[in-house]
């Protein structure tokens, strides 16, 4: 693998007098063949052609400092290959001047949002599933990322969704086990192991992520509808369960203290009645309609 290089080159501003100096020559030098041309009026005579060929060196150096100059701005690079070798990146931003030679490749090096497609996958119990996530990314190693993948945008598009698909293959999408994680449930656990599966993907193309989160997580829709209703009888359970828990402790609780502060003395049978009077009226849907006993307590 490639890894990067940071060198620093000479300050646009410092060379710029020198590519000033070789055109204000070469204008010289012009003029200079202009008078000798102009002063050759002899049958002998010719004119000084070394001004002239001093003239078009001066030009053609002055010419060739012109494809040194870059500018590079705040979170940006380039990276400098001399002839098909690696020369280095330069990370100063600025207006910079390097060997014309050297072939500039322009990279950005800011953060960027990969905002992935909804795709349909399996999670680990079977069920069909959308999911999408948003990747933040940027490039931390130019030189991976230039030399290591062809694309290194692309390479992170489709490693992206490659981690997505084994990150569905790993959980359940809820109704898990105790203490099990599930896409619905472990949003922090899940978030932490897709990003960690990037980055183990992506370090090879010099890419570092900052951040990968789950944005869209549902059902597919042709079990929709069957894992609503599912959704539904579950909660619905859920809650007959906790209505009963809280009738039963309200019932202990009633016969407690009724026998602590001696209000009436009930025997097995009459505590049964009680008991299955107070649990109809707290678990019933409708309310109770009090029925007045105007006789015995055993009438």
């Amino acid at each position: 693998m490639n890894r990067e290089k940071e060198i620093r080159v000479l300050n646009g501003w410092a060379v710029l007098p020198l590519t000033v100096a070789l055109f204000a020559l070469a204008v010289a030098l012009t003029v200079g063949f202009g008078f000798s041309v102009a002063g050759a009026t002899g049958p002998r005579a010719l004119p000084n052609f070394y001004l002239l060929a001093g003239a078009v060196i001066a030009a053609g150096l002055g010419l060739f400092t012109c494809f040194g100059y870059f500018s590079l701005q705040p979170n940006e690079g380039r990276v400098l290959i001399l002839f098909g070798a690696y020369r280095g990146t330069v990370r100063h931003s600025g207006w910079r001047w390097t060997n014309p030679l050297n072939t500039k490749l322009r990279i950005s090096l800011r953060l960027r949002n990969l905002s992935g497609e909804k795709l349909k996958v399996n999670d680990k119990r079977g069920n069909p599933i959308e999911i999408a996530v948003v990747v933040v990314w940027r490039v931390c190693d130019t030189a991976q990322a230039c030399f290591d993948v062809d694309s290194y945008a692309e390479y992170v598009h489709i490693q992206s969704e490659s981690a997505v698909r084994h990150l569905a293959n790993c959980y359940a999408y809820d109704h898990g086990e105790p203490e099990e994680i599930t896409l619905r449930s472990g949003v922090e656990e899940v978030s932490a192991t897709l990003h960690d599966q990037l980055q183990e993907r992506l370090a090879k193309a010099g890419v570092l992520i900052e951040e990968a989160r789950v944005t869209h997580l549902a059902y597919a829709p042709e079990i929709a509808g069957t894992m609503l209703r599912r959704q539904q009888a579950e909660a619905i359970i859920d809650a007959r369960q906790k209505i009963v828990h809280g009738a039963v402790s309200m019932v202990e609780m009633a016969l407690q203290e009724l026998a602590e502060k001696h209000v009436v003395a009930l025997d097995e049978e009459r505590k049964a009645a009680m008991v299955s009077n107070l649990l109809v009226v707290l678990c019933g849907e409708t309310e109770a309609q009090p029925i007045i006993n105007t006789g015995t307590l055993y009438t």
